[in-house]
């Protein structure tokens, strides 16, 4: 689920909205559509404690036998004791900035749902988690070492199960909440996964276009 999703704010607006400092940030564009295995910006905290902003790739890799490796864009509030997110959610966790998330109804068209804060976009952040991943993106292909994240899901809201019954994206809004999932202790962190109330989300874009034509901020 949420296999798409949207950052579209300019970075001299966002910096400032998640307390990074712009020479501890990379270059980025806005980006109506985000997908697996493509590279989005992320929150997280240096060596030295300071926040910065950096690109990484969406989606954890999972190697495979005989079969080419898998990205996994995301991991369950209920199965975090596996191993393939364990140490990542101990000591490495981020915020993933979003401005809209979009779920799929229905085939042959699918008709895409896009989920927002409100008309504007105002953004807010996944729970997310990040790693250095060394080996090969397909099958048979070169080893590669790059920073990868995947993001938490848990149990929909009414306007999101309407769509999509059975997950959504961890939705971190406000200064206190996103600080809490960054720099607390593993215990203080998961107090902050819970399912965003739907009276406080809307859909604001609905069609078969796989993008947030409405999202761009001046």
């Amino acid at each position: 689920m949420c296999n798409i999703y949207s950052q579209t704010v300019p970075r001299q607006l966002l910096l400032p909205l998640f307390d990074v400092s712009d020479n501890r940030a990379a270059a980025f564009e806005p980006h109506g559509a985000i997908y697996p295995g493509n590279n989005g910006i992320v929150i997280r905290c240096a060596a030295d404690g300071t926040r910065e902003c950096v690109e990484m790739s969406w989606g954890f890799v999972l190697n495979l036998a005989n079969r080419a490796p898998k990205r996994v864009t995301n991991f369950r509030d209920d199965k975090l004791d596996s191993r393939f997110w364990s140490a990542s959610l101990r000591a490495r966790r981020c915020l993933v900035p979003v401005s809209s998330f979009a779920e799929p109804k229905g085939r042959q068209p699918a008709i895409w749902h896009w989920f927002a804060l409100n008309e504007k976009r105002t953004p807010f952040a996944f729970a997310g988690i990040w790693q250095r991943y060394k080996g090969p993106l397909k099958a048979e292909g070169t080893t590669v070492e790059i920073d990868v994240y995947s993001f938490m899901t848990t149990m929909p809201n009414a306007l999101v199960a309407a769509i999509h019954p059975s997950r959504m994206p961890v939705m971190l809004v406000g200064r206190d909440t996103q600080d809490q999932w960054l720099n607390g202790t593993p215990d203080e962190a998961l107090q902050v996964v819970q399912t965003y109330p739907a009276e406080s989300m809307r859909i604001v874009q609905s069609g078969m276009e796989r993008y947030d034509s409405g999202g761009d901020l001046p």
